[in-house]
């Protein structure tokens, strides 16, 4: 039997997508291991990453297939970075509850599984992710999540309370924009997806609950766990799907207070 460990570390060492995407199997958790910080994941020089990105095409042009492929190798290296980070928060907080490990590896999966959608949406189209301009945004702040002194609860913080708390809007924006475009098959895509984000980020909202400190609010747990620069103004797009977080669990004044969140002003 295969232990966490192993499987984590050969996503992260591995530099083809076929490492990134092999399936668990059977998996053993009960060894307990030091922590594992890996500064960055092996990628295959196709899958090499940059710092920044350029905007997403509108909906306007996804008619365009050349707009539907810039948006597919987009979401599909999101997802991509999603499973790297997911294994990497396992071997970096080995002392997790085990509930918590068991939560963040069958995400880890679910995130192989939206990678391979999107892939198989990429291929539709005649195209791949290998040599597309790939940014390194969600690995930007890995040293961050290390560095805190609440480590898992910041891992929540970033993943399921900003970044996939975002992706309850943005999968709906883009189902619309692609189905309004002809492609249904890809807006059947991004409709999974968010279904599935839904348990993400009730996960992320059952654990803060449980790992915040004795007294606080939720609110105040992820103001002081979150990584700056991150905010709640990070966790949503310019569609604000409120049925969605009620279905994750978040507190209607959590709710109330990433749908009023604003950016930082610039120091």
């Amino acid at each position: 039997m295969q232990t966490v460990r192993a499987f984590c570390e050969a996503i992260l060492r591995g530099g083809a997508l076929a490492d990134k995407l092999r399936p668990p199997g059977a998996l053993d958790d009960d060894e307990p291991r030091p922590p594992l910080v890996i500064d960055a994941p092996s990628r295959a020089a196709s899958l090499a990453m940059n710092d920044g990105s350029e905007r997403l095409p509108k909906l306007s042009q996804l008619t365009d297939p050349a707009a539907r492929i810039s948006c597919l190798q987009r979401f599909a290296h999101h997802e991509l970075q999603a499973v790297e980070l997911f294994a990497w928060a396992l071997l970096a907080f080995p002392a997790m509850p085990s509930g918590l490990r068991r939560g963040l590896l069958i995400t880890l999966v679910e995130e192989q599984s939206h990678l391979q959608l999107y892939l198989d949406r990429l291929a539709a189209h005649g195209a791949t992710l290998e040599g597309a301009a790939l940014s390194d945004y969600f690995w930007q702040h890995a040293h961050a999540l290390a560095a805190s002194p609440d480590g898992p609860l910041a891992f929540l913080a970033t993943m399921g309370l900003t970044f996939e708390q975002a992706n309850l809007d943005f999968t709906l924006h883009f189902r619309d924009g692609f189905r309004t475009a002809g492609d249904e098959a890809t807006a059947l895509v991004l409709q999974r997806v968010h279904d599935d984000e839904v348990g993400h980020v009730k996960l992320a909202t059952t654990w803060m609950a449980r790992l915040k400190r004795e007294g606080e609010t939720d609110i105040d747990t992820y103001r002081r766990a979150v990584p700056f620069p991150l905010s709640a103004a990070r966790a949503k797009g310019k569609r604000f799907d409120k049925k969605a977080r009620e279905r994750a669990g978040l507190s209607k004044p959590f709710i109330e207070f990433v749908e009023r969140a604003r950016p930082y002003e610039t120091r």
